[in-house]
């Protein structure tokens, strides 16, 4: 059975440009988490339309995770009893920092526990959401390898990253990815 490979955005939806939406247009197995307020995200709304989403998905599901959606995945893996095969977590932020939206409710504390799925943390070295030291100690505390790529900034379309390659080949890394091609 074929892995499906599931998108969630950050606060504010991916728009076109962003890797998220390139890679969605550009792969059927990407299917976008879609959520009832993208403006005022509540965590228990995002937490519950992921796991209606891998509901549907089955547990040879990948999830590719941008910002906010980061954190739902953390709530989500430390509540849920559903299985996927892994997840790319992309720009980490810090639910506790000075620039996390105040609009974001309840993704504040954020679980720690490892994950019972293979993960990759991706972190920029100037991301105003969350610092490489924030990534690596959730990286360290989820059991997700930490890939530290430069200065990008909160690594979305205002990075200028395109289709971004090298999110592609960090995607390939998690196990079980083969069964998605």
């Amino acid at each position: 059975m074929a892995n499906r490979i599931l998108i969630l955005p950050g606060i504010g939806n991916s728009g076109p440009q962003h890797w998220q939406s390139l890679w969605e247009d550009a792969n059927p197995s990407f299917t976008r988490v879609a959520q009832r307020d993208w403006a005022r995200p509540v965590r228990a709304e995002w937490v519950a339309a992921l796991d209606e989403a891998v509901a549907a998905s089955g547990p040879n599901t990948l999830l590719v995770a941008h910002s906010l959606g980061c954190l739902a995945v953390a709530h989500w893996a430390a509540t849920t009893r559903r299985a996927i095969k892994g997840a790319l977590l992309v720009a980490v932020p810090d639910p506790d920092g000075p620039a996390f939206p105040a609009e974001a409710e309840g993704f504040s504390p954020l679980p720690r526990q490892r994950f019972g799925f293979d993960s990759v943390v991706v972190a920029s070295e100037d991301d105003p959401y969350g610092s490489v030291d924030f990534a690596a100690g959730v990286a360290g505390d989820w059991g997700s390898r930490l890939v530290k790529i430069g200065a990008r900034g909160h690594i979305n379309a205002a990075s200028g990253l395109g289709m971004w390659p090298e999110g592609l080949v960090r995607l390939t890394t998690l196990k079980g990815y083969a069964d998605a091609a």
